[in-house]
């Protein structure tokens, strides 16, 4: 072979390893495909996996949002309804009732069930309805509008209805082992949960941030079962934790998102 030849070859050879190399590299960061809990495969991994023992407690207690803003507290009412069963000192929330509803009822007749509901919730917390609904605020000196919660905020809210909580920021420096310890470990013990933040255009979903319940972990997948409070657009789904981890490693307002573990006090 001449030596023009012999250089063409090497040439060809290294831009075809380079290809391939690029290929493989765009395969190991493409998102991968999310498992809807109703669907065979879903249900199977929930038949075989240890680590449920919170599925049955916030299926129980399960609700969907009302609106685009109340993934955070509709999360909080259903680890309250959880975590602290009706007691003397849960709330009866009236505002779902109309004027006309106890029109002909009996006067001592009560309609409300004593509950925490997501619109109950945000009474207690320093965060007021208008400001979850975009009314301007002040965020670190900046007067800015910040509809919804951040998961700062929503760990406050938590702490202020007398839950114990652990909150992690998802930065850069925040190992991927230790999340997934703190994940696997939450779902594998009964009476406590963990709550997750994440941008759902990183995870494969269309939309922005949001929060939800985990309820359990597949490790021969290495995927939890997210209880998506938005069920209507976004069904219950396995997600790989590597998944959830880089939804939760993305900017919010002011600081990256993350996740929280939960107990009584």
């Amino acid at each position: 072979m001449s030596k023009p030849c012999r250089i063409a070859s090497v040439l060809f050879m290294a831009c075809v390893l380079g290809t391939v190399a690029l290929a493989r590299e765009d395969a190991a960061t493409q998102v991968q495909p999310l498992v809807p809990f109703a669907s065979t495969e879903g249900l199977e991994r929930l038949a075989r996996t240890t680590a449920k023992h919170d599925f049955g407690p916030l299926a129980n207690q399960f609700e969907a949002q009302a609106t685009i803003a109340f993934c955070g507290p509709t999360t909080a009412a259903i680890v309250l309804n959880t975590l602290r069963p009706s007691t003397i000192e849960t709330p009866r929330d009236r505002s779902r009732l109309r004027p006309e509803d106890e029109r002909y009822l009996p006067k001592s007749l009560e309609l409300t069930v004593p509950r925490h509901t997501q619109e109950s919730v945000i009474a207690t917390g320093k965060k007021t309805r208008a400001q979850v609904f975009g009314e301007p605020s002040t965020v670190n000196g900046k007067l800015v509008r910040d509809g919804g919660y951040q998961l700062r905020q929503l760990d406050e809210l938590l702490k202020a209805h007398s839950l114990a909580t652990r909150l992690v920021i998802v930065d850069a420096q925040t190992a991927e082992a230790d999340i997934r310890r703190d994940l696997i470990d939450n779902l594998n013990r009964p009476g406590d949960v963990v709550i997750v933040n994440y941008l759902r255009t990183a995870v494969g979903q269309a939309g922005g941030g949001h929060i939800s319940p985990l309820a359990a972990y597949d490790a021969a997948t290495d995927s939890v079962l997210i209880l998506d409070v938005n069920p209507s657009h976004h069904p219950w789904v396995w997600m790989p934790v590597a998944t959830l981890i880089r939804g939760m490693r993305t900017r919010d307002v002011t600081e990256n998102r993350g996740y929280i573990l939960v107990q009584t006090r």
